[in-house]
Order: structure tokens, then C-alpha cells, then sequence
């Protein structure tokens, strides 16, 4: 089913979330229910997701990365709220542009991030890094895993 052609956003979605997750612990009787316990997430949203037949909603892509060990990025890219080419520039040209007195409102522009709800998961995201930063700055990127790094 995964393996055809046509494959839906959902199924990559979730060929990319489950073996995360499964890495990550997730396994056995309960694995589902612990996983929406720790994202959020209701746990039939869950069974969808696991099964391919939908994408949780935005707000949840954090804390799916946090628990999962995957990038944002990637799960912003795989449910279609960025581009590839607009996480690939941030990540190689225009990371040092962010923390200059570039807003997070021009950085979505120059990302060509146009959909509200992206820019909103955009904007959030922003906003925690910056937190993360604040709590303890000597510790600079060591917050947050591999989301400190979009």
C-alpha cells in the first residue's frame, strides 16, 4: 500500500512519524495510547495517523517531534505546510539572516511561506525557539534537540 506510486501526503506521513516513533519507544500493547498521552493528541487521531488516513493538525507537530526525535522541518514538509526548497534555504542560506533584524513575519515572506496556517505553525515555532534561548542562553542550542536546529 505504501509502496505504490501514488501514495497519499498521509502515508508519507505517517512512513515517516511511525518508524520514528517505533525508534523512539513506541511499541507493544499501549503504544498508541502512551503517544497521544505525550503529544496531545487524541488517541483515535492517533490510529489515523498510524494508519495513513490523516494528518494530525499542526498545532501537534511539535510535540511529535519532541517525542519522535524528528526534525519540525521534516513534518512541516511532509504535511505540505513548507516547501522543501523553503526549509532547504533556511537551513543553508538564510539561518544567519534569522538572527539578525530579520522578522519572523519577512523570514516566512523570503520562505514563501503564504498559507495562514503555516506561517501561524511558522510564527509558534519561532516563538519557542526564542523561548528556549531565553531560559538558559549559556546553553545556546542544546535546548530542543534536533528542533533548535530549523
Amino acid at each position: 500500500m505504501t509502496d505504490a506510486p501514488h501514495s497519499t501526503r498521509a502515508q508519507r506521513f505517517r512512513d515517516i512519524v511511525v518508524p520514528a516513533a517505533v525508534r523512539a519507544g513506541y511499541t507493544g500493547h499501549g503504544a498508541k495510547a502512551r503517544f497521544a498521552k505525550e503529544t496531545g493528541m487524541t488517541e483515535s487521531s492517533v490510529g489515523r495517523m498510524w494508519q495513513g488516513r490523516a494528518i494530525p493538525d499542526s498545532r501537534f507537530f511539535q510535540r511529535i517531534a519532541d517525542v519522535t526525535g524528528l526534525y519540525l522541518g521534516t513534518l512541516l514538509v511532509e504535511a505540505g505546510l513548507l516547501s522543501q526548497e523553503a526549509l532547504q534555504s533556511l537551513s543553508e542560506s538564510d539561518r544567519s539572516q534569522v538572527g539578525s533584524a530579520l522578522t519572523p513575519q519577512e523570514a516566512a515572506d523570503r520562505l514563501g511561506i503564504t498559507d495562514d496556517v503555516g506561517r501561524e505553525v511558522f510564527f509558534r515555532t519561532v516563538d519557542r525557539l526564542k523561548r528556549l534561548e531565553d531560559d538558559d542562553p549559556e546553553q545556546g542550542n542544546n535546548h530542543g534537540g534536533a528542533t533548535a536546529q530549523m
